[in-house]
């Protein structure tokens, strides 16, 4: 592996409450996934994280969620396909107008949380996020888990689509992520995060059963709402890099 790209979940700070160090982030990232306001960040936290990424030089993506401020988009909802399109392309309007008025644009898109996971085998709702980006940005890639529902809907309709793996999450031996209702579901050991970047640029992980699963990505993700999230990515930085890979935003 020549390069790969790592990403963080960012903008979700929201009036005065300070979530994450986006700032901090930056300067180990290549990619920002920014909040669109939906599920977390207002107008003036989401063009201030525009603005330092625009100056750290960090590629912006969106990244579009249930309604649900309360749940921190963590929380299935049953939206209507239709009205879940609308939606999607509303967050990725309202990210667009923003990080246009900071010095960037927005250059992906990665569903975040519950959708996330929901349109991994949820078919009418993968198809409702594809539709949005279709409609409102088909030049832009969908960053996706591999083998899901929403790389097939994705690349059906001619969308390009990247391949993510996650530092600080577990993995069932089906290749998906362990849901955080279940013990041991977040990873917080940086030593043993470092690790599992390393197997992740290997080419697999090992399952929270102790198999290994084959993995391919492009793109790798730290949460940035995690304890420690600053000097974890740092390490994660260093360890790819130590390990020959270039770190390089796939957009």
């Amino acid at each position: 592996m020549a390069s790969i790209d790592l990403n963080s979940d960012v903008g979700e700070s929201f009036g005065n409450w300070t979530f994450g160090d986006d700032a901090a982030i930056f300067t180990s990232v290549s990619s920002a996934n920014v909040a669109c306001g939906f599920h977390a960040g207002d107008p003036r936290q989401i063009r201030h994280t525009c603005l330092a990424a625009a100056d750290a030089g960090v590629v912006v993506g969106a990244h579009p969620g249930y309604r649900d401020l309360a749940g921190f988009g963590r929380r299935f909802i049953d939206v209507p396909a239709n009205e879940l399109t609308d939606e999607v392309i509303y967050q990725i309007g309202a990210l667009q107008g923003l990080a246009r008025a900071s010095g960037t644009d927005v250059r992906y898109v990665k569903p975040h949380g519950a959708l996330y996971n929901a349109i991994v085998h949820h078919e009418a709702q993968a198809k409702a996020v594809v539709k949005a980006v279709a409609e409102v940005a088909p030049d832009l890639p969908l960053l996706v888990l591999p083998n899901s529902e929403i790389q097939r809907a994705a690349e059906a309709a001619g969308l390009r689509t990247v391949f993510e793996a996650f530092a600080d999450r577990a993995y069932t031996p089906e290749g998906t992520l362990v849901s955080r209702r279940e013990p041991g579901s977040v990873l917080h050991d940086v030593d043993a995060i470092v690790q599992h970047v390393l197997r992740i640029l290997d080419g697999g992980v090992k399952a929270i059963d102790g198999t290994r699963v084959t993995l391919e990505a492009h793109s790798i993700c730290v949460h940035g709402d995690t304890p420690g999230a600053v000097e974890m990515a740092a390490r994660i930085r260093e360890a790819i890099t130590a390990a020959g890979v270039e770190i390089a935003s796939f957009a």
